[in-house]
């Protein structure tokens, strides 16, 4: 089964701000984006499933892909909590420097960890393995994409940040 992931375009927030689950309009970047997205990605493929998070700036490109495509929670970004919207630099240190240390088991405050994000997206992997569905296209964000291919390949978490992910980076998993 191959699972075709799509990071969503660069959404419209200043650099530094810290955003997870905030739904976010896009720039103004997005039709040439996108492009470059449907230039590798299969569209309107009717045997293909296309599912998304349901934050605005996956949905906006994922629609664009195949107005038929399944919204899923557990494909939303790490939820930052009292965090969101926040500028790192702002947030207190005495609750980032501990996240920073051990950002897979320590959650964001009332937020969640990323180990977290991890167990729903699995969730979501083991679902899709159990429909047998041949390919899918699944848009959603760097944090969701790097969890499943860390997953996948037996990759600790900590080291999932090796996958570098610009906005628009499209990565094929077989499982």
């Amino acid at each position: 089964m191959e699972v075709i992931l799509v990071r969503h375009t660069a959404p419209k927030i200043a650099k530094g701000i810290c955003y997870g689950q905030t739904d976010l309009d896009l720039c103004n970047s997005f039709p040439e984006e996108l492009q470059a997205i449907r230039n590798i990605v299969p569209i309107n493929d009717p045997s293909i499933v296309y599912y998304t998070s349901p934050l605005k700036r996956c949905v906006l490109l994922a629609q664009e892909l195949n107005p038929k495509v399944i919204f899923d929670n557990r494909l939303k970004e790490l939820n930052f909590g009292d965090w969101e919207l926040k500028n790192w630099n702002d947030i207190d240190k005495k609750v980032l420097d501990p996240w920073m240390e051990d950002f897979v088991h320590t959650p964001a405050t009332n937020g969640e960890s990323y180990i977290d994000l991890q167990k729903r997206t699995v969730n979501f992997l083991e679902e899709l393995r159990e429909k047998k569905q041949k390919t899918s296209v699944v848009v959603t964000h760097a944090g969701v994409i790097r969890s499943m291919w860390a997953y996948v390949n037996h990759i600790p978490l900590e080291k999932s940040f090796d996958l570098k992910l610009s906005y628009g980076a499209v990565i094929k998993l077989t499982i």
